[in-house]
């Protein structure tokens, strides 16, 4: 466990070192986080602190654990399907946690097997369509709660619902049970939000989020409402709906243990290995997005994540808690309300233990409509129309699995929508000429290496983790060409790979670039030769002067 933890620290990173804005993003990711833990729990048929006590052990236990800077765990909607058949055969909650539990052996040692490394082959454009789709299922999701129709539970992603409606149906239901507070009440949270990022004097209130503020007035007005004996209070039903435990013995009654005893039941081992893959798959995903998201482009190591993710579904089910995965709806909220690194993660995690166990009548105060409209926020900037024009522009092999990925997301699910989405993908690229990636040469010198990458004809996103490891092999103080005067296409996910390489890390890590041969279409500025980095009249200079000592050129695929 020693070495777990050791590999799981990165001594570079100060948690306390951006506490102002974690502090305030881990406040928006709790507001958000607590009708979805309690929506999903309920959906799954389990006890609703379940779903509270999965979202503390993400938020504390993962969020500590994991590499991640953005990215957040708890339970997801993904698996309420699989915790609802499986509670239901069984009989007993207690039967199901053992599942949970050894799914999350499963999950660690998958870790240490390093199956991690499979997010390496998600295409961008894929992971692209799968946020893009997400952002449009929590917009036709959670309409209806900001217009005050609580009929469909917090954190539900399926298109075809219950009752036999679908998202875009259950819109027109929407007419005939608007309730006017919640409108108003919307109406005023969206404002608040809006102009917090957009009115300077409120810009620079960063401990304050705009959520916060949004939520606190939808109590107060809700309250006045009420006690003015106004018709446009809003119901219970419309309220976040959290347990309140009246005494010891009802918290003790929370925390329910895994039947052990139960571990020789077929039907256990089944249900365990389902939830390993199909949660290691959605936080692998969730990584790869919560990766694109980092405005500073920091790359998660995803084994040590499937580890973390592992400890964390093992604690929460000898807590009586859901299992759960990195969640995509958390991780943006995290991601859009500033979130330097991991502390904010843990800092939601806390918030909802302390909250839940001191101040719960105050919590079931929250309109639903006020949550609602923070995550119609978060839905919209992850499917802004500046996503799809910019796949557009790049072109059919860009912009149709990405669109592809989008409608089937929306329509199926999560999983069957990247499927279909890298499906997709590898079939462009087999009608492509799949040739070598690069050549890679090593040239030492008195005074100094120089290394080039000669790019190959076509480097598809299957060449993604090949390339992305040369590039993190790259020693500091290093002098780099890269070079693609023979390229006839590069795929979008290597072109930011060596964009991020050149304008973050070489930078960091006093590595000078060179870009050689690069089309404009590429959107990769080629290294004048007059510049201070590496130039063409260093390399004759250095080979009239010093003697090339050994040399090695290896190909990459």
């Amino acid at each position: 466990m020693n070495n777990f933890l050791v590999l799981c620290y990165d001594k570079k990173i100060n948690l306390f070192a951006n506490l102002k804005s974690d502090f305030a993003s881990g406040l928006v990711v709790f507001l958000v986080a607590l009708p979805l833990c309690l929506g999903i729990a309920m959906a799954s048929g389990a006890p609703l602190f379940s779903g509270i006590i999965a979202g503390v052990v993400g938020g504390l236990v993962v969020g500590y654990l994991s590499q991640s800077h953005i990215s957040v765990s708890g339970p997801v909607a993904g698996l309420t399907a699989i915790i609802l058949t499986a509670i239901t055969d069984f009989g007993a909650f207690d039967v199901f946690l053992l599942s949970v539990f050894i799914a999350g052996i499963i999950q660690l040692a998958l870790g240490f097997l390093k199956a991690g490394s499979i997010s390496n082959y998600f295409p961008t454009n894929v992971i692209e369509g799968m946020l893009a789709g997400i952002g449009i299922i929590i917009i036709l999701k959670q309409l209806p709660h900001a217009f005050g129709y609580d009929a469909d539970f917090e954190g539900d992603q399926a298109f075809i619902q219950n009752d036999g409606s679908n998202s875009f149906s259950f819109l027109f239901d929407v007419i005939n049970h608007i309730q006017l507070g919640a409108v108003v009440i919307s109406a005023v949270s969206l404002v608040v939000l809006l102009a917090w990022d957009r009115v300077p004097f409120l810009k620079r209130l960063k401990l304050v989020p705009g959520a916060l503020v949004a939520v606190i007035l939808g109590v107060v007005l809700n309250e006045i409402f009420v006690s003015s004996g106004s018709s446009l209070a809003i119901a219970k039903e419309h309220l976040v709906s959290l347990p309140v435990p009246k005494s010891f013995d009802d918290f003790k009654s929370i925390l329910i243990l895994p039947n052990f005893s139960a571990v020789t039941n077929p039907q256990v081992w089944v249900v365990a290995i389902t939830i390993a893959i199909v949660a290691s798959i959605e936080t692998l995903l969730c990584i790869e997005a919560s990766d694109r998201m980092d405005v500073q482009k920091r790359y998660t190591d995803t084994n040590v994540e499937l580890r973390a993710q592992g400890i964390g579904n093992m604690i929460s089910s000898l807590l009586g808690g859901l299992p759960m995965t990195s969640v995509v709806v958390r991780s943006s909220a995290n991601n859009n309300a500033g979130a330097k690194s991991k502390m904010s993660t843990i800092i939601h995690g806390l918030f909802l233990l302390i909250s839940v166990l001191s101040i719960p009548a105050i919590l079931n105060k929250i309109p639903l409509a006020t949550l609602a409209t923070v995550l119609i926020l978060v839905g919209y900037k992850l499917a802004k129309p500046a996503t799809f024009m910019h796949f557009w522009e790049k072109g059919k092999y860009q912009f149709v699995p990405f669109i592809a990925t989008l409608v089937f997301v929306v329509a199926t699910d999560l999983l069957k929508g990247v499927a279909l989405g890298i499906i997709i993908s590898i079939i462009f690229v087999l009608r492509g000429n799949l040739k070598r990636a690069y050549i890679f040469k090593k040239e030492e010198y008195e005074d100094g290496d120089i290394i080039h990458i000669d790019l190959a004809q076509e480097v598809s996103f299957l060449n993604k983790v090949a390339i992305k490891q040369t590039l993190n092999e790259i020693p500091e103080n290093s002098k780099v060409v890269i070079n693609a005067h023979d390229t006839e296409y590069i795929a979008h996910d290597v072109l930011d790979l060596i964009r991020e390489f050149k304008e973050t890390r070489a930078i960091d890590e006093n590595i000078k670039v060179k870009l050689k041969g690069f089309k404009e279409a590429y959107e990769l500025e080629n290294t004048p030769d007059n510049n201070n980095h590496v130039t063409i009249e260093h390399y004759y200079d250095v080979a009239k002067r010093a003697l090339v000592k050994k040399e090695t050129i290896k190909e990459g695929f």
